[in-house]
């Protein structure tokens, strides 16, 4: 059977993002090295990305605030968060929370190169 690799269309599902820029093609290829996000050039020639799954996907937008604050907190999951954290800061983010604040989770904060503040969280295993 052949795998879907369609994002699922259904109630409720966050499906799109706009995500605060100053520098575009900065914040992009950040995404893209730390998280493998797909990018992709729109139909009005902006940068989009698709998340590394194929289920999400957004653009960067410049003339907004970035989110500099805990409100809404997106989690970005990853397979390993020491080492995605070490390649947060090799590729221009900072780290504003570390692992073990929300123990038992595996959790930490970041921001990225236009000062956004998003999670990560690591799938426990067993």
């Amino acid at each position: 059977m052949e795998k879907d690799n369609h994002p699922k269309s259904e109630n409720g599902k966050i499906c799109y993002l706009e995500i605060p820029a100053v520098d575009i093609a900065r914040t992009s290829a950040f995404y893209q090295k730390v998280f493998g996000w797909q990018l992709r050039k729109r139909g009005d020639g902006k940068i989009a990305f698709d998340d590394a799954v194929g289920q999400v996907s957004g653009t960067w937008v410049t003339g907004r605030k970035p989110t500099t604050e805990v409100g809404l907190l997106i989690y970005i999951m990853v397979d390993d968060a020491a080492a995605i954290i070490d390649s947060v800061i090799a590729n221009g983010g900072k780290i504003v929370q570390p692992i073990g604040k929300d123990h038992p989770e595996i959790t930490a904060r970041f921001t990225d190169p236009a000062g956004n503040i998003l999670g990560l969280y690591q799938q426990p295993k067993g």
